[in-house]
């Protein structure tokens, strides 16, 4: 009986730590803000001391500013970024400039759903009279990224024969993200490994699996489908895995586009960051400073006075009473969580992405959320929701989405673009896939054609030369 009282007691209360963690991770500082004063809104056991503490090292603070010891470097040759939790209320130069101010609202803001984005991808592949096929089937997506409308259907509505229509849905099925506009998840799979294999290696069976087995895969009966195609159960777990890795049959529900979250309600337009990056020094090996805004003025706590109270409470009160510092004590508990979590993050961003954050678009490196979340031993949607919606301030002023650090064809596009700049006649797309190859860009030439389209670029017969 001892030991069977903490199971019921502790789990609870991690599954509670971790949702709500989670929960708080995913807010921007300012959505944070209206958290914690709900918090203190709703919960007596929770109380806002006037006086300023360092989130991290609890070190009081003196007229606002920042802690000068988180915030100064251990060593200032070791070259390592300088990353801390401030709660510097004022934040300076975050406000949209004159030409922002006076563009219209809805121009401010123009939300690109799925279909728009496929569309402006695939219209320079597609011939003029076939375009309103194209658009028909992009706006018969449905929120996974398929078609739900059949092939045929649109055939006969359009009087054309089916080959036609299956012609174009094949271009946008190549289309960023790959898979897209298939009829069935088996169909979006199969392009997706076709796609791989044009760039890569795919393990031998993984076409069989998916043609024959996808319902065995997704209830785990690996033997079953080792039998039926002929092979170890040990070599169906290695194909799972790949697969499970690599392949998504669920098109839609992909990061795909400039904003990269698909399902969100509208496009931000980021005004004011939630992470400030300075440079300490103007030399080329000076430190990062990674500062990561907390919004609060104040100390947050259990209040002490309630503790007291719950001693001296009825019993029909103390139950209700212990909730509340229950739920104070967690709330603080998850605010600590989530901002060690976006150190461990921004820390590991820093490094991995100083010549970008120094340099510009063209040295950005290729990481992805899920190498980055075994490298700090988190699972993949932590990374995801610490990332989500967040801005970032870099040296230069400009503030960019959190999620750009991951951005993997960014740096290949600024390369086209500057390739584009400079010719001296129309490259055409076959000419800029060599031209990206010797810059140490291996891309396919519809690929290049999906970078120019996300770039405005027109196709070479429609380009002047500089």
């Amino acid at each position: 009986m001892f030991q069977h009282i903490p199971v019921h007691t502790i789990r609870p209360l991690t599954t509670a730590h971790l949702a709500q963690t989670m929960t708080l991770l995913s807010l921007t500082s300012n959505e944070l803000q209206e958290q914690i004063d709900a918090e203190l809104a709703q919960n007596p056991a929770l109380e806002m001391l006037d006086e300023i503490r360092c989130p991290t090292c609890h070190r009081l603070i003196r007229d606002g500013g920042v802690c000068p010891v988180c915030s100064r470097p251990a060593n200032v040759a070791d070259g390592e970024p300088i990353v801390f939790v401030s709660t510097r209320e004022i934040v300076s130069g975050f406000g949209p400039s004159e030409a922002e101010e006076d563009r219209d609202d809805a121009g401010s803001a123009l939300v690109e759903d799925l279909a728009t984005y496929v569309f402006r991808q695939i219209t320079p592949d597609i011939a003029p009279e076939d375009r309103r096929i194209a658009a028909h089937l992009l706006t018969h997506l449905n929120e996974d990224g398929l078609l739900d409308v059949a092939l045929m259907e649109v055939a006969m509505y359009y009087h054309v024969p089916v080959s036609r229509v299956e012609a174009i849905q094949r271009i946008i099925q190549r289309a960023d993200p790959v898979g897209v506009g298939s009829s069935t998840t088996q169909d979006a799979l199969r392009v997706q490994l076709e796609v791989l294999k044009e760039s890569g290696s795919v393990p031998e069976y993984a076409d069989q699996v998916i043609d024959a087995g996808l319902d065995l895969l997704s209830r785990r009966q690996y033997n079953e489908l080792a039998r039926r195609i002929g092979i170890t159960a040990e070599r169906v777990r290695d194909l799972a895995k790949f697969i499970g890795e690599n392949l998504n049959p669920f098109p839609g529900r992909s990061f795909w586009g400039d904003v990269r979250q698909p399902a969100g309600p509208q496009t931000q337009v980021y005004y004011r960051p939630d992470i400030i990056v300075s440079r300490l020094g103007d030399h080329d090996d000076c430190q990062l400073v990674i500062e990561i805004l907390f919004p609060i003025w104040g100390t947050l706590r259990v209040n002490p006075l309630y503790r007291q109270a719950v001693s001296e409470a009825s019993s029909d009160q103390k139950e209700n009473m212990k909730e509340d510092m229950e739920r104070a004590s967690l709330f603080v508990k998850c605010l600590q969580q989530r901002n060690h979590t976006m150190q461990r993050l921004m820390h590991k961003i820093a490094l991995a992405q100083r010549d970008f954050i120094l340099r510009g678009e063209k040295h950005l490196k290729p990481i992805t959320r899920a190498a980055l979340s075994k490298e700090l031993g988190v699972h993949e949607s932590t990374i995801s929701r610490a990332v989500a919606n967040k801005a970032v301030q870099l040296p230069n002023g400009r503030i960019i989405p959190l999620s750009e650090f991951f951005d993997r064809s960014l740096s290949a596009r600024m390369a086209l673009k500057e390739i584009i700049d400079q010719e001296n006649h129309p490259f055409s797309d076959s000419e800029l896939v060599a031209l990206l190859s010797e810059k140490g860009y291996d891309v396919a030439r519809r690929t290049v054609a999906k970078y120019r389209a996300m770039e405005g670029i027109l196709p070479a017969n429609l380009r002047r030369p500089c």
